[in-house]
């Protein structure tokens, strides 16, 4: 079947004509995620799909055992196109939840484990989810059983809360439990009767965007598979490739790095539940790791880790992260490239084989040859001239249609002729012959923290909230880690005081917002820099906070 067996309404879908073409030509996989894994069962059925330091699982298993999964939540009560909002770690049930899901029809809603009351309240209401899976033994002092409990009893369309993990609350559902309802020819026989299509929607996704919760993005199977397998294949991998990630496996970039790419090629991955550098290089050496990448903060890590010479890692052919690709380069003595990923549906990167030029002086292109990408000016359809900087838009097999249920974002986010308009600002280059890609920075009002987009507008909202705060304004400030941390420009109410960055991230986690969102540096001013035309100049904070930095870093030098 060309489109959509189990249709979500708010979902918008690629008209029929067109997804055919897509099929044809190999820009979808004709495939569901579950149909793939079971052919990659049967080829390499005792391999190693997923490495952890709690223990490996094979294809054979990790499709056995997904079915059982997959049947014992279809008789719990979830149905075909109903969601799920995921809180979960980087494990092996994780993995295999996910992959039940898919097959099943459920539609994970891929939050992150740091999300608080304000993003999984507006994720429930928005996709009006029926299940919740969540891990009960989630590293650090945050209790996500209790925290789980009042988010079901707060939304009672959720019927359905699953634990991962060894803490689960005594007579609750369980991952491990509901594996061992059904051996793998009762599963079978109840998976039977579910038909999926490569144009079903396979996961909610969410963008990093400047007004709040992000926006959903509805993927489907047959593009998604295609999407995850034209990037592994530029980035040079097969089945012989070993792949290491650090990350959140529910994130898009998990998912479209690590988990698909799994298992569309037969290639075995590395999950860790957190970042550790040390253990990182540790596992390379030990499964003699080809790849790995960093959204984030790993590559600074990296370099900043002074048992470095301590470690082998002749194995590795790539590591690609987000910037400063020649400088690790350099570190580790490994071919490294820098990325560009946007979850709307584009991914740019560059092998091993390329120049250092690509590697290091672009974010490379598309692996991916049915995508187009234009620069425009910003806020126009007029493309800029050859080396200008502008805003990259494209459209493609995998670019998003629309966001779900958000006409507004829609209104604004696409050019006349459907290219998606990404906020993101870079620079054309034509080396050889062919068109690379240099990212400058956004248009657009956030921070990237690590690679997790904070919308400026949501956290300055909250920080208004305060007793002492009569306005705030959240810019980017520039990190040797992360990137960008967060800096709050705060007018106070008269006679008030300033409250320290820790009483005032204190207030906001009370409020609700994720302890990532905090601002990590208040600066008091009596007004906000204002431009010509009288709006909030928020460049020039940018430069001040940049100034700030560099005078306090030569001063302690």
């Amino acid at each position: 079947m060309i489109g959509p067996i189990h249709s979500i309404e708010g979902v918008l879908y690629t008209p029929e004509q067109e997804a055919r073409r897509y099929l044809e030509t190999g820009a979808w996989m004709d495939s569901t995620v579950g149909d793939m894994l079971r052919q990659t069962a049967r080829r390499v059925p005792n391999k190693a799909a997923l490495i952890t330091d709690a223990g490996s699982i094979s294809f054979q298993q990790l499709n056995d055992q997904s079915d059982c999964l997959a049947a014992a939540l279809l008789d719990l009560g979830l149905r075909p196109a109903d969601r799920a909002i995921f809180q979960v770690g980087n494990n092996i049930e994780t993995a295999l939840t996910v992959i039940a899901c898919f097959k099943a029809g459920i539609v994970p809603v891929c939050a992150i484990p740091q999300y608080r009351e304000v993003e999984i309240g507006q994720l429930a209401r928005l996709s009006q989810a029926r299940g919740y899976f969540v891990q009960s033994d989630s590293p650090g002092s945050f209790d996500m059983v209790p925290f789980a409990q009042q988010i079901l009893a707060d939304h009672p369309h959720i019927e359905h809360l699953v634990f991962s993990g060894s803490r689960a609350p005594e007579h609750s559902n369980t991952i491990a439990a509901l594996i061992q309802m059904h051996n793998v020819a009762s599963a079978r026989q109840r998976l039977a009767d579910i038909k999926l299509s490569p144009a079903d929607v396979l996961s909610f996704q969410l963008s990093g965007g400047t007004t709040g919760v992000p926006k959903i993005i509805p993927r489907f199977h047959g593009e998604y598979l295609a999407h995850a397998t034209f990037c592994a294949r530029h980035y040079e991998m097969d089945e012989n490739s070993v792949f290491l990630w650090a990350l959140p496996l529910m994130h898009n970039a998990g998912q479209l790095y690590a988990l698909m790419p799994t298992l569309t090629l037969g290639r075995s991955t590395v999950l860790m539940p957190n970042v550790d550098i040390a253990r990182m290089l540790t596992l390379v050496e030990t499964y003699r790791v080809t790849h790995t990448a960093s959204i984030g903060p790993i590559a600074p890590q990296i370099m900043a880790y002074s048992d470095l010479h301590k470690h082998d890692l002749s194995s590795l052919k790539l590591f690609y992260t987000m910037t400063r690709a020649d400088m690790l380069e350099k570190k580790i003595n490994v071919p490294c490239s820098n990325l560009f990923g946007i979850t709307e549906g584009l991914l740019l990167g560059s092998p091993p084989s390329a120049s250092t030029a690509i590697r290091h002086g672009t974010n490379g292109s598309s692996g991916c040859p049915f995508d187009e990408i234009k620069v425009l000016v910003p806020e126009s359809e007029t493309q800029v001239s050859d080396g200008e900087m502008g805003e990259l838009c494209f459209r493609g097999p995998s670019s998003v249609r629309a966001y779900y249920m958000a006409p507004e974002a829609n209104a604004t986010a696409y050019t006349s002729d459907g290219y998606c308009r990404t906020g993101d600002i870079v620079t054309a280059h034509v080396i050889d012959g062919r068109t690379y890609y240099r990212f400058e920075g956004r248009f657009r009002d956030n921070v990237n923290r690590g690679g997790e987009k904070i919308g400026c507008e949501e956290v300055e909202a909250y920080v208004s909230k305060h007793s002492s705060v009569l306005d705030a304004k959240l810019i980017a400030m520039p990190d040797p880690v992360y990137g960008e941390k967060g800096c709050v420009f705060v007018i106070l109410q008269p006679g008030a005081t300033a409250p320290t960055v820790t009483e005032l991230s204190c207030f906001l986690v009370e409020q609700g917002l994720a302890k990532f969102k905090c601002p990590e540096r208040i600066e008091v001013v009596d007004a906000f820099p204002i431009t010509r035309v009288g709006k909030v100049d928020k460049p020039a904070m940018k430069k001040h906070i940049s100034a700030l930095l560099e005078n306090e870093t030569v001063e302690g030098s």
